[in-house]
């Protein structure tokens, strides 16, 4: 059987581009009715199938050249996702930073320097997710994307990830000794749960980012 040129063109672009699913997919609906269209176009002229097809992508652009481009599209996005996730754990961040501190007393300097990181955290996670929401969204219309935005998103992200954890851990442990241990005990699920989302999402941005500097 012949191979379907179309087919093979979307098949090498799937493979060179990550990014979020949804996206990823409306974007390669889009290439595929462009090729369908131009493919259609042609053979009602009397072009056989396979020659329109071969045309179509031809004159559509190698995949290896057009796939910076969409894969920078879909970076962006996956960098407005990671913000957005970076931004539901600022609250939680907060929230961790004080049981942590509230656990910690004025005897355990270890539990209070683990509270400022949080409080750190929280603070950098909180600030650069509302600017990468700016800059990725109304402000494109003024000014371009910062290149090494989604990078820094990305890490950033992932510190808050790491954040997480050590608040999961610290809560974990002091919640056995803590009086109000139903709450602390609750805000270390909270943290994991947080740190599986905001893990999950900076680990995407960061393979997005790996993905644009092939």
């Amino acid at each position: 059987m012949n191979a379907d040129p179309v087919e093979d063109y979307l098949a090498e672009l799937t493979s060179s581009l990550h990014g979020p699913a949804r996206a990823k997919a409306a974007m390669l609906r889009e290439v595929r009715d462009g090729l369908v269209d131009a493919v259609e176009a042609q053979t009602r002229f009397g072009v056989p199938h396979d020659q329109a097809a071969h045309r179509a992508v031809r004159d559509f652009g190698a995949a290896d050249e057009i796939a910076p481009s969409f894969q920078r599209e879909l970076t962006i996005a996956q960098t407005r996702r990671t913000a957005r996730a970076a931004a539901v754990t600022v609250p939680v961040l907060v929230v961790c930073q004080l049981l942590v501190h509230v656990a910690a007393g004025d005897p355990d300097w270890r539990l209070g320097a683990l509270a400022a990181h949080l409080a750190a955290v929280a603070t950098a996670s909180g600030l650069l997710a509302v600017t990468a929401l700016l800059a990725t969204g109304p402000l494109t219309r003024l000014l371009p994307t910062p290149h090494r935005l989604p990078s820094v998103v990305a890490w950033t992200a992932t510190a808050a990830a790491v954040g997480m954890a050590l608040a999961a851990v610290a809560l974990g442990v002091t919640s056995a000794l803590s009086t109000d241990w139903p709450l602390t005990g609750f805000a270390g699920v909270l943290a994991i749960a947080a740190h599986g989302v905001v893990a999950a999402s900076a680990r995407d941005c960061r393979e997005c980012v790996r993905a644009g500097e092939r």
